[in-house]
């Protein structure tokens, strides 16, 4: 690893967020001009969507199942194992859901991201495109974001409602609680904030998710070596920033919907 002084360390810092937030602004303008490639933007849904499907579903419906499981001795304490139903919902909508998700998709498809944009930089497929007069940026990054922000929503919501079967089967088959009565908790515990914040979150972290894996990808340097610290450096940075950003998110949420 090349040694550099701590001032072109963060000369090149400051330069990747300037870059990045270019690339970010970049990828929401070119949604309003032609052409769209809707083709590609299905081809994207379709790998980004439908193919996380199955790992979201899983680990969506163990998660509820988890968290019935764990709660259920505490809420026996207080006499309150009826009420169970009303935590799995608010914790996998609120919270779990959109985060667990984001993560699960941001390890996928992220790092394929990262690794599909800079194979094509190191093999000069990019220059060969900029040479035929298309906009790399509008081809390959701006059906990626569209795309990854479009079905993540749709994936959370699944994850939810999963989560909550998952939480019905414990409640079900282990503490022997009432199917409807548990759905009847569930259902009515959730108001208009909770649903409102666990919609909201699965957007940003799309966004999230797509701007950081083509933003390493854009600038992958070094051959094959440069593809694999992209790919790595897109999951890191994307895990992280989703947990960063759904604290202060979940923080700004509850003070605006809680003013009235």
């Amino acid at each position: 690893m090349e040694l550099i002084s701590p001032t072109e360390l963060a000369k090149q810092k400051v330069q990747a967020v300037q870059d990045y937030t270019l690339l970010a602004i970049r990828s929401i303008g070119n949604i309003f001009r032609k052409p769209l490639y809707l083709a590609d933007m299905l081809q994207q849904a379709d790998l980004i969507g439908v193919g996380s499907l199955p790992i979201v579903v899983l680990i969506g419906f163990f998660t509820g199942a988890v968290l019935a499981v764990q709660t259920a001795n505490t809420l026996q304490r207080f006499g309150s194992i009826t009420l169970i139903g009303q935590l799995v919902s608010l914790s996998m909508v609120r919270e779990l859901g959109p985060v667990l998700t984001g993560i699960l998709v941001a390890g996928r498809n992220a790092s394929g991201m990262a690794s599909e944009l800079g194979s094509m930089i190191v093999t000069e497929q990019i220059d060969a495109m900029r040479a035929l007069g298309t906009d790399p940026m509008k081809k390959l990054v701006t059906p990626r974001v569209t795309a990854t922000v479009f079905m993540l929503f749709f994936l959370t919501i699944i994850s939810d409602f999963v989560g909550l079967a998952g939480g019905l089967m414990v409640a079900k088959l282990l503490l022997n609680l009432d199917a409807r009565q548990y759905w009847s908790n569930a259902w009515q515990s959730l108001v208009f904030e909770d649903v409102f914040m666990g919609l909201v979150k699965p957007v940003l972290f799309g966004f999230i998710i797509s701007t950081v894996g083509c933003f390493y990808g854009m600038t992958a340097r070094g051959g094959t070596q440069g593809v694999g610290r992209a790919t790595t450096q897109a999951v890191v940075t994307a895990s992280v920033l989703i947990i960063v950003t759904n604290f202060f998110v979940t923080q700004f949420l509850m003070n605006v919907l809680s003013y009235k």
